[in-house]
């Protein structure tokens, strides 16, 4: 039986994306991955390094305007696709499948807002090259993370969200037609110290505290922009990440693609649509540390037969089969919600990272602990999943705010006499 067996049904269009996606998992991510994991921070980043070869094999193929608008050169691929495909890149290396989706979020995001708006400068300048990039030549990254503030930037729908205390310290300032952007943006950037762009989320408002923000499309290549070391973390060692700063950097009115208007909207679609793919990213590394417990359990041999065998192991591994395909229920449920571009529910959205990623780092530590000391050991798979799901109760949102903004969401918006 494989874990593909209640996609029976898949047509062969999708069997066959979803093929091509794991043989990419497979035999670049993974052992990209592994490479990545061993070097310093500094060398993960350097423009020579394996990183970078992966974001160009998946640029060379036109996976990265998956998302973008089928008129604008999208791939128009359905939900179901888009979670067969992404599950896959989970699978092989949950950071390098961060890192390439961050890559194009920004642009994915600055296209729909110039559609709606009429941005045709920002389409021709920004949207239409990176389209057409197959070199990996714009690659983007969320920047909303400060030194000073960590998840309470997340905190939409809260009261904490109008406290004045509370407002970021990275500031665009209107001048004439230009807004000035100046503070920075902490070292949890994915992709920071790589990114030719930044969707870059500031305050315009400071009296309205954190629901004053904007959101601007940055180029990193303007004077201004500077770059700190590279973090040195515990887990998705294969993710760059790193700080960027803004010294009155300038830019047009056409690069500032949403002010406090409506920035509480634009934070909770961005918000449900990053930790959507949480979810699904999760789902993908659960399901690799499952696969890694049991074909170990099955040649393991413990009190003289394979330690699959004895019936505490079976039930472990039982336990970890029901965490993986609850995890894939749930984050497809909440991924199918999005047929339309449009984000899902900001409560379910984050219920599905919250669970996804609690269930991989459970699935991930059982795994090591049906390794026994071997699960220690640097190189081997296991003890990699194990740092890399740590990571992800902690990024795009700690769960445990993350599950408050949840409460809210739900408080606020469920329909006590739906049926």
């Amino acid at each position: 039986m494989g874990y593909d067996e209640l996609d029976g049904t898949l047509g062969e269009e999708h069997a066959a994306l979803r093929d091509t996606a794991h043989r990419f998992a497979l035999d670049v991510l993974r052992p990209a991955g592994a490479t990545l994991d061993q070097m310093s921070p500094e060398d993960v980043a350097a423009p020579d390094s394996a990183l970078h070869e992966v974001l160009a094999a998946w640029w060379s193929g036109g996976n990265h305007t998956a998302g973008l608008p089928v008129e604008l050169g999208g791939g128009g691929l359905d939900p179901l696709a888009r979670h067969l495909v992404l599950e896959e890149l989970g699978w092989g290396s949950a950071g390098l499948a961060i890192a390439l989706g961050v890559g194009s979020m920004p642009f994915e995001v600055a296209a729909r807002i110039a559609q709606l708006t009429g941005n045709d400068r920002l389409l021709e300048e920004v949207i239409s090259p990176f389209a057409s990039d197959v070199e990996a030549r714009y690659v983007g990254c969320w920047a909303i993370t400060e030194p000073q503030h960590g998840s309470d930037a997340l905190s939409v729908g809260t009261e904490a969200f109008s406290l004045r205390a509370a407002a970021g310290v990275c500031r665009a300032v209107r001048d004439g037609t230009d807004w000035v952007l100046s503070g920075e943006k902490a070292a949890w950037v994915s992709n920071g110290s790589i990114a030719t762009h930044a969707l870059l989320f500031c305050t315009t408002e400071p009296d309205l505290g954190p629901a004053g923000g904007g959101v601007a499309f940055v180029p990193l290549d303007l004077p201004g922009v500077s770059r700190g070391r590279p973090l040195d973390k515990l887990g998705q060692r294969d993710l760059n990440q790193g700080p960027i700063a803004f010294d009155a950097v300038r830019i047009p009115e056409h690069l500032m693609l949403v002010t406090a208007e409506l920035y509480p909207m634009a934070l909770s679609s961005v918000l449900a649509l990053a930790n959507t793919g949480m979810s699904v990213v999760f789902t993908g590394l659960a399901r690799a540390a499952f696969e890694e417990a049991l074909g170990y359990a099955r040649v393991r041999e413990q009190g003289g037969r394979p330690i699959a065998g004895h019936q505490l192991v079976q039930s472990r591994l039982f336990s970890m089969f029901c965490e993986v395909e609850s995890s894939r229920a749930l984050s497809r449920a909440v991924l199918g919600a999005t047929g339309g571009g449009e984000p899902p529910s900001l409560a379910h959205a984050i219920a599905a990272k919250v669970t996804c990623t609690q269930r991989a780092f459970d699935v991930a530590n059982a795994a090591v602990q049906l390794h026994g000391g071997v699960g220690l050991a640097r190189g081997v798979l296991v003890e990699k999943l194990f740092r890399d799901a740590r990571a992800s109760l902690v990024e795009d949102g700690v769960n445990e705010f993350l599950g408050l903004v949840g409460a809210r969401a739900v408080l606020d918006g469920y329909d006590e006499q739906a049926p």
